[in-house]
């Protein structure tokens, strides 16, 4: 008899779980298929919130605080001044960078020596150092140089290294080390890492498809 109960215990403790997964799985989907068409801030801010929310649900998932923090560094990104301004505005980039570096440390925690995570790293010091470039670019900038140097390390078929060190090389200037062609060869291969690669599933990184398209089309 007590055999049997437990049997019972365990059947219904693994279908609780799988309902669980199942409804995580789910909302994350619903989520991660938004990245690449998301383009205001205000988008990017829903889209953060939301991936945090399912980030406290779970508790032992790396991927909504990964995608979170991601998130909140585009809303961050896209919250800057667009007249080409290059003042001081940190006060509005690093509100999004400080919860994007709490949240990936809390993936990084649970995922350790992960190239996805680390070019979320790179991606917050690059937002702090657009947040005053002139006061830290020499602090900013070799630590996110570091963290996309990692990433690659890590996995060298990452396609999202690619598109960061052709953003970098696109827009820095040629007397500062930066090149649109070598941006273009860059961007060229996320392109073909993306044709020849498939993710394990749908709520596995992957974003970053419709900025090659962008770039290159600038590129030709």
């Amino acid at each position: 008899m007590k055999k049997t109960i437990f049997i019972m215990a365990l059947s219904l403790l693994g279908t609780a779980t799988f309902a669980q997964s199942e409804k995580y799985l789910k909302a994350m989907e619903a989520k991660v298929s938004l990245l690449d068409s998301t383009t205001t801030p205000d988008a990017w801010k829903d889209l953060a919130n939301a991936f945090e929310r399912i980030a406290d649900a779970e508790k032992t998932q790396w991927l909504p605080y990964y995608y979170a923090a991601y998130a909140n560094v585009m809303a961050g990104t896209m919250s800057m001044p667009m007249d080409g301004s290059f003042g001081d505005n940190s006060a509005i980039t690093d509100p999004y960078a400080d919860k994007a570096e709490q949240l990936i440390n809390k993936a990084n925690e649970m995922n350790k020596d992960n190239s996805e995570i680390y070019c979320v790293i790179k991606m917050i010091h690059s937002l702090r150092m657009m947040g005053n470039a002139m006061s830290r670019y020499m602090t900013e900038g070799p630590k996110a140089e570091t963290a996309l140097t990692k990433a690659k390390e890590l996995n060298v078929n990452n396609p999202r290294v690619y598109i960061l060190e052709g953003q970098d090389k696109f827009y820095t200037p040629e007397q500062f080390g930066g090149s649109k062609e070598e941006a273009k060869k860059l961007f060229e291969k996320a392109n073909e890492i993306f044709m020849i690669t498939k993710p394990a599933n749908a709520i596995e990184p992957q974003w970053g498809r419709s900025t090659v398209n962008y770039f290159l089309s600038q590129l030709k």
